[in-house]
């Protein structure tokens, strides 16, 4: 298997401004990034996936993602699931509310800030589950997980999923660009390996690209014509 970056659970926050609800979602989210679960969450901008930002789509299909959403609208989940893939998990702020009064979208009162705790211990209590962490609560840490030492939860800052490391690549499969996630990194590996580019090898790379990808059944010709081709110019260039 490609090594591939530490596996981290992706946050993606509604950007609703106009409702207290949308100012929860982005408190309750800053909170798990940087105080709860700062070392297993990445933030996802919501803006940027929209835009079309490819560091954050590609995160989004390959690793966990968590959609948090201030009302019924569920934008967060709606985006995620258009352009990625379902996200795994996804809470809805008015689910959590026991007071109908939160407050305001500039100002949330007493009753708002308790729901962006709630919300935010939700969030970090799936991140825990899709991780598979347990927490030892006489030592009031997680099972296993080394400590660093002399630095606070605090102190460590919320990572966005576009700096989390995975390597894409972009390819045109008949006359449509596809965004392969992890090619570099298994051309790299391939390489590494000593496997020169041909048919044998081909068949191989879509087998494992396919692994991180979805690619329909029809095009797989297409697919293998152009990993060859691809591989080819790869190894040519860390050959020269």
């Amino acid at each position: 298997m490609v090594n591939l970056p530490q596996k981290k659970v992706g946050i993606v926050a509604c950007s609703g401004e106009e409702l207290a609800g949308g100012t929860v979602t982005r408190l309750a989210a800053l909170k798990v990034l940087e105080q709860l679960r700062p070392k297993d969450t990445v933030t996802i901008c919501l803006p940027l996936f929209l835009a079309g930002g490819e560091g954050d789509r590609a995160f989004a299909r390959f690793y966990p993602t968590i959609a948090i959403d201030g009302c019924e609208q569920r934008c967060a989940a709606r985006a995620t699931e258009m352009y990625s893939g379902k996200p795994v998990a996804s809470i809805l702020v008015t689910e959590l509310r026991t007071d109908r009064d939160i407050g305001t979208m500039r100002r949330l009162n007493d009753s708002g800030r308790e729901l962006v705790n709630v919300t935010a211990d939700r969030t970090a209590a799936l991140v825990d589950q899709l991780l598979g962490k347990k927490w030892d609560r006489r030592a009031g840490e997680f099972i296993g997980e080394a400590k660093i030492e002399g630095v606070a939860p605090s102190a460590i800052e919320a990572t966005c999923s576009c700096g989390s490391g995975i390597p894409v690549q972009k390819v045109n499969v008949d006359g449509q660009v596809v965004t392969l996630i992890a090619l570099p990194a298994i051309f790299q590996q391939f390489r590494e390996q000593g496997k020169a580019p041909g048919n044998g090898v081909t068949r191989e790379l879509l087998d494992l690209v396919k692994v991180y990808n979805a690619v329909p059944a029809e095009q797989e010709a297409s697919y293998l014509s152009v990993l060859e081709q691809e591989y080819t110019v790869f190894c040519a260039k860390e050959n020269a």
